[in-house]
């Protein structure tokens, strides 16, 4: 059954149902490979490289390919698009293909998908970009208009780099860039409750099964993984001796400063990395409520707290647009982490750059003040609020965070003491901070601090 199974057409399909927008690129990754799980791993890691490449190199893909074709790629149609994507990112990055091979698979492809009458055209591209790229004669974009040079060789779109060229400048932007294109280790957070002896244990265990372990300078219970098959098979996983979060979001729950015994409230928690880490730090003696908008999202939650095996971490369905009396002033912190942009995570979900707009950016902006206005209620005199995203926009970060004050009446805190020396920068005194690849070791993510005043 196995056999019957071309990879290369399943990345194609994927990569038009992402052009089609019916979802997230790694959620469509992840369902292929559970749905062909008996795949040899070769495949697997071929198909999902294969799919992120493709993704993560568009805008540079399809700028070879116009110089090789004769119909633009836009008016292509949606698979032969996606197969000459596909065949040549194969041709440029992935050396253990021959280039031979990329092309005949792909005009076989071609053949098979009812496209005979284009197997000339697909061959006579992908040769055309095999000779140039073996002769060295690939055509490149000019530096000297800065913003299309790093648009077309980043893969980025060009409002969104000349944006960052404007907020960031140049030097950090390109920096960022590069960030996004590094390989993207799995960063685990180990639990606080296990001994120095019982985490070197784990480690080694790790270690033994291949995997490269290297503790994150940020924060003593963060360590960084590559060279792992998956998470679900590493050792301690199903005994919850760990929890899959990035470092970001591990700093954005420290600058809470939660204390045991508290009341926290996470009014957007899922998948629950912050939720979970909260419930460790209030202990058995406080409580951690974790809500969300759909069930879906909740069950997420709920596996990460029951493999955790935190029993005061409870779940509720929740739009948190829409008040609830019964919480006014209960909560000691809330946690607001809210849907956002995620340009800070480009290097983890390469397709959102392609969805998001500046009219999107309003609009999410609207969303998150929506959601303050409501989710600011639940806080009690004196408690905290930590404001959060996944992103880098000013717009749904420094912006919002004046209107909470301005406008909703909150305090900032220094979160100074809550931070590692590295990132003690002078915002930090004002109650926050924006992380950015390329400067900091994490995702783009920005934090900040409130005290809710008697």
């Amino acid at each position: 059954m196995a056999n019957a199974v071309n990879t290369r057409e399943l990345a194609v399909e994927l990569l038009m149902s992402v052009e089609r927008e019916d979802g997230f690129s790694s959620d469509l990754i992840r369902g292929t490979l559970n749905k062909y799980d008996y795949l040899d791993r070769r495949e697997k890691a071929f198909l999902k490289r294969l799919t992120e490449g493709c993704l993560e190199k568009q805008l540079y893909l399809d700028f070879i390919l116009n110089q090789y074709s004769n119909t633009p790629v836009r008016k292509m149609k949606p698979f032969i698009r996606a197969l000459l994507r596909s065949g040549v990112y194969q041709i440029l990055w992935m050396d253990q293909v021959p280039d031979r091979a990329a092309i005949n698979e792909a005009v076989k492809l071609a053949g098979r998908r009812n496209f005979s009458s284009l197997k000339g055209f697909v061959n006579g591209v992908l040769r055309s970009v095999s000779t140039a790229n073996a002769n060295g004669t690939l055509p490149v974009p000019s530096r000297e208009n800065l913003t299309e040079y790093l648009s077309v060789t980043h893969s980025i779109p060009a409002w969104l780099v000349e944006k960052w060229r404007q907020e960031l400048k140049d030097e950090a932007t390109e920096k960022m860039l590069l960030a996004f294109e590094e390989p993207q280790p799995v960063t685990i957070r180990l639990r606080e409750f296990m001994s120095q002896e019982e985490r070197q244990e784990l480690l080694t265990r790790m270690q033994e099964q291949g995997v490269e372990v290297s503790q994150h300078p940020y924060l003593p219970y963060a360590y960084c993984l590559t060279n792992l098959e998956g998470v679900h098979r590493l050792p301690g996983y199903q005994q919850g001796l760990f929890a899959v979060q990035d470092v970001s979001s591990m700093l954005c729950v420290e600058a809470a400063g939660i204390r045991e015994g508290d009341f926290v409230l996470d009014v957007c928690a899922a998948p629950g990395g912050k939720a979970c880490l909260a419930a460790d730090k209030t202990g058995k003696n406080g409580r951690v409520l974790a809500r969300d908008v759909s069930d879906i999202k909740l069950s997420a939650v709920e596996e990460n707290a029951g493999r955790l095996q935190i029993d005061w971490l409870s779940v509720q369905l929740q739009n948190a647009v829409e008040y609830d009396e019964s919480m006014e002033a209960k909560a000691d912190v809330v946690l607001a982490d809210l849907p956002c942009s995620g340009l800070g995570i480009l290097g983890k979900k390469q397709d959102i750059r392609y969805h998001v707009t500046p009219e999107s950016l309003l609009e999410l902006q609207t969303l998150q003040r929506q959601i303050l206005d409501v989710v600011v209620r639940y806080v009690k005199p004196g408690g905290t609020l930590i404001y959060s995203t996944c992103t880098i926009d000013p717009l749904e970060n420094e912006d919002n965070r004046e209107y909470i004050m301005k406008e909703l009446g909150l305090k900032p805190e220094s979160i100074v003491q809550y931070l590692p020396e590295q990132l003690r920068r002078e915002t930090a005194g004002e109650g926050y901070i924006q992380l950015l690849p390329g400067r900091d070791l994490s995702d783009g993510f920005f934090i900040s601090r409130f005290r809710k005043l008697s």
